[in-house]
């Protein structure tokens, strides 16, 4: 399939289609932006609806069909920041989720969920890491 035709399949400016604007990859008006090319703006939505979607074909995926939503950078609204207490809060979070509950050591990773304990406290299990080799 061309370009042409998909970008003509998504093609609905007036929403009459998908009940939404609706774009195709790269064609969008300038002004709407997804959330994360507000997050790189240091804005967020705020609050406000949905302006509109891009649709594109993707074979990664079933479905065939991705979809990004859309929003006026017009209405966003600038990032909130954290308070110093929050950012406190989420530092002992994250170190909580790097001690290992075996040896109580700072593992300087993220704990595998699977394991429950560091790499080195799992080799001493003999719990099965991903890494080993079985031989048949």
């Amino acid at each position: 399939m061309s370009r042409r035709r998909s970008s003509a399949r998504f093609f609905d400016p007036a929403g009459a289609r998908f009940g939404i604007p609706t774009w195709s990859w790269r064609m969008a008006p300038p002004h709407l932006r997804t959330r994360r090319q507000l997050a790189a703006e240091s804005l967020r939505p705020g609050g406000q609806d949905v302006a509109g979607q891009v649709l594109w074909n993707s074979r990664r995926y079933r479905c065939g069909v991705r979809a990004a939503y859309l929003y006026d950078v017009r209405l966003a609204l600038p990032k909130r920041t954290p308070t110093e207490r929050q950012r406190v809060a989420l530092g002992k979070a994250l170190a909580a989720r790097r001690r290992c509950p075996d040896c109580g050591r700072d593992a300087g990773y993220v704990l595998p969920r699977h394991l429950g304990t560091c790499l080195d406290c799992a080799d001493d299990t003999g719990m099965p890491t991903g890494t080993e080799v079985t031989a048949a």
